[in-house]
């Protein structure tokens, strides 16, 4: 998904404490530059700041990064000759969902599934009669052309 100027995530949302994928097809892909260099951090004073070399693909440079939290992720790109894409000084800034409490699963807790339900009475006399016509769609045919036989049991043993 594209959220701006060249700039794609693999996900629809960022959501703090995930890994998130990232595209870079801006000026420095454009322009053919070996290499280019993420510079990052979150919320507004740029807390965790780090630098990621980015991987040169066909799809652009490209790196995986483990958001984590804060209100926003704060980016901008460099490359081999100390150039910046910093969006005019503006810096590329994306909010940060903070992760849905459903979502999260703890190891500890039994997972209860419910109990099982009764079938419904309708359902068995639905099964019995699609049992039925399949015997008769089978059989009837035999039984009236005579090729239907019973199997007879050898007492001989």
């Amino acid at each position: 998904m594209e959220l701006t100027k060249n700039i794609f995530f693999n996900t629809d949302k960022l959501i703090e404490n995930s890994k998130v994928k990232i595209s870079y097809t801006g000026k420095f892909y454009q322009d053919n530059c070996e290499s280019v260099t993420i510079h990052y951090g979150f919320g507004n004073d740029w807390n965790n700041v780090n630098d990621i070399e980015m991987e040169h693909t066909e799809l652009g440079f490209q790196t995986e990064i483990d958001l984590l939290e804060g209100e926003s992720f704060s980016l901008c790109f460099k490359n081999e000759n100390g150039e910046w894409d910093n969006n005019n000084g503006q810096n590329y800034v994306f909010p940060l969902e903070k992760m849905s409490q459903q979502l999260i699963v703890l190891e500890d807790e039994p997972k209860a599934i419910g109990k099982a339900r009764p079938l419904r009475k309708t359902y068995l006399w639905s099964k019995k009669l699609k049992i039925a016509v399949y015997k008769i769609i089978t059989y009837l045919p035999k039984i009236i052309s005579g090729n239907y036989s019973k199997k007879v049991k050898n007492n001989n043993d």
